[in-house]
This record gives structure tokens, C-alpha cells and sequence, in this order.
């Protein structure tokens, strides 16, 4: 087990390689530059002016002289300033926003994973009956509703017609269940049909009838033996999953007024932030390849055959 997680973290040094290089490389391909003057987030400025930045910044060196000296940086967590936000470093602004969308993020993933488990389990256990059907249609709208649109929905149903939440910010406990909610109900309509489709094939399988036919309960057999298998295939989605809306939301921190890093990186992205952008997207991917391992670990305590 050992040696496997050496592997996957050594296997993550290049895999952050190639991600930035790609990145690095379509950013600079992308028609603009953040010195241009009609490039969104930038000041006009005259080609002198233009001049002497891009000299500051080394945008006058090869591509491969600022890649180069982009990784010898980030590797010591010195990721440049910000061309957009010039009196601030890009490692401030992602210290100052990344926990509260990583904060943001497990409270929505947390509600998401017991209400898709919740109504999936239902779902298989009532097939083609009320909690199925409630199941669907949850599911079918949490896929299928922008959260833009349900966080406004959301506003103006529990913050004006009955007001029960604040409209936005992120003082207090109560400002943030509308932005969790908004941002929780399209993983929990895929968990949901996942964990669904998942127990209807458990249920069947031969050892849950032979389970039931040794006299065990409904119960334990649902949540002894067949849960911990149909758990499996849904482990697998959480790892992205997670990722997706740990690392910030843009519409739904906007429209909520939340300080995270998800406005950052969109802001970055329309006035070619370079710096920004570039750490943005390493802050992600190493998120992500952080969860995918997490999520192979846990395939192996939830079934002792992919341990050995």
C-alpha cells in the first residue's frame, strides 16, 4: 500500500508538468495579451509603456526562458504578480480565497453525498413507487437547472417571500446555506442516480438472495451487505466531483457575494492574467490528482479483494 501512494505522488510531479505546459502554451497561443490595451481587466497604455512591462514581467523572453523560470518558481510557491490585481501576489490571493471555496465546497459535497444516498437507496428500494419517483425528479432537476439560475430562484424564495437567509456574504453560519444548496444540488442528483442504478443491481445479485434467504432483515441486508458494494462505482465520481466544486464556483460565489477563488480565476481568465491563471489551474490539478488517490484508497477498504 505503501509503495502505491509513493507511486501516485511521484507520478504527480509530471502530470503537473504536462498540465502546465499545456496550459502555458495555449495560454500564450490565445489571440490578446494582458499589456494589449483592449484586453478586458487592462489599462490602455502605450507601446513604450507596453514595452517596459513586458520586460518586467520577462513576456519579452522565448516561451521556453518563461516556462522555465514559471516551474523554478513555483516550485518554491512563488507564483509572480498579478497582472490585473497589480498590488497583490497570486500566492496571496489563493491563500486568501482557496479555503473559503474549499470550506464552501465540502459543506455542498457533504449535503450533496447524504441527500443523492439517501434518495438513491430509496429509490432502489421503492422501485417504481413514490420515493422513486421523487428520486428522478429531484435528480432530473439538479442536472438539468443551471445553479445560476437556482441560486437566484433560491434568493428570492428564502430571502423575500419567506426571509429566512441573508441574500449573500459570508460572515456568519447562516450565509452559507443558500450558496451550499445552490452549488450541492447538481452532485446530489448525480449521486442520486448513480447510487440508483448501482443498489437495483446489488439488490439482485446472489448474494443479497442468499442473504434474504438465511432469514436476514431488510435492513441488514441492505445496509450490511449490499450499500457497501453499490458504494463503490459512486466513489468514483466523488474524487472529480469534489475537485469541481472545491476549487470555487463563479456564479454561484458571485451571486452569493462569497469571497472565494472560483470570481478570481474567471476574471483572470477575460483580462489574460497569466501568473493567475497558470496557478490556478496547478491548484486544481493538484487537487484533483490528490482525490483521485484518496478515492483509490478507499476502494480498497470498501472491498478487500482491490486491497490485494
Amino acid at each position: 500500500m505503501l509503495q502505491f501512494v509513493l507511486a501516485r505522488v511521484l507520478w504527480l510531479v509530471p502530470t503537473l508538468l504536462a498540465m502546465a505546459l499545456v496550459t502555458f502554451l495555449v495560454m500564450h497561443a490565445t489571440p490578446g495579451s494582458p499589456l494589449d490595451p483592449v484586453a478586458e481587466g487592462a489599462n490602455p497604455l502605450s507601446p513604450d509603456a507596453q514595452k517596459n512591462l513586458a520586460a518586467h514581467y520577462g513576456l519579452d523572453r522565448p516561451l521556453y526562458q518563461q516556462f522555465a523560470i514559471f516551474v523554478g518558481k513555483a516550485v518554491q510557491g512563488d507564483f509572480g504578480n498579478s497582472f490585473v490585481y497589480k498590488t497583490r501576489t497570486v500566492r496571496e490571493i489563493i491563500v486568501d480565497t482557496f479555503p473559503i471555496s474549499l470550506l464552501l465546497g465540502s459543506m455542498a459535497l457533504a449535503l450533496a453525498i447524504v441527500g443523492g444516498l439517501t434518495l438513491g437507496i430509496l429509490a432502489a428500494i421503492y422501485q417504481n413507487r413514490g420515493w422513486d419517483y421523487v428520486s428522478v425528479s429531484v435528480a432530473t432537476v439538479g442536472v438539468a437547472v443551471p445553479n445560476f439560475v437556482l441560486a437566484v430562484f433560491l434568493i428570492i424564495l428564502f430571502s423575500f417571500v419567506v426571509p429566512l437567509f441573508p441574500t449573500g456574504g459570508w460572515d456568519s453560519p447562516r450565509n452559507w446555506v443558500l450558496p451550499t444548496v445552490a452549488l450541492a444540488l447538481a452532485p446530489l442528483g448525480i449521486i442520486a442516480r448513480f447510487t440508483r442504478a448501482s443498489m437495483l443491481e446489488v439488490i439482485r445479485a446472489d448474494y443479497t438472495l442468499t442473504a434474504r434467504a438465511k432469514g436476514l432483515g431488510e435492513i441488514p441486508v441492505i445496509f450490511k451487505h449490499a450499500l457497501k458494494n453499490a458504494f463503490i462505482p459512486v466513489v468514483t465520481l466523488l474524487g472529480p466531483m469534489f475537485a469541481a466544486v472545491g476549487t470555487g464556483s463563479f456564479f454561484v460565489e458571485s451571486i452569493f457575494r462569497v469571497p472565494g477563488m472560483g470570481r478570481f480565476f474567471v476574471l483572470s481568465m477575460t483580462g489574460r492574467d497569466y501568473p493567475m491563471i497558470m496557478a490556478v489551474v496547478l491548484t486544481y490539478g493538484a487537487f484533483l490528482a490528490i482525490m483521485n488517490l484518496v478515492v483509490d484508497l478507499l476502494y480498497g477498504v470498501l472491498d478487500p479483494r482491490i486491497r490485494y
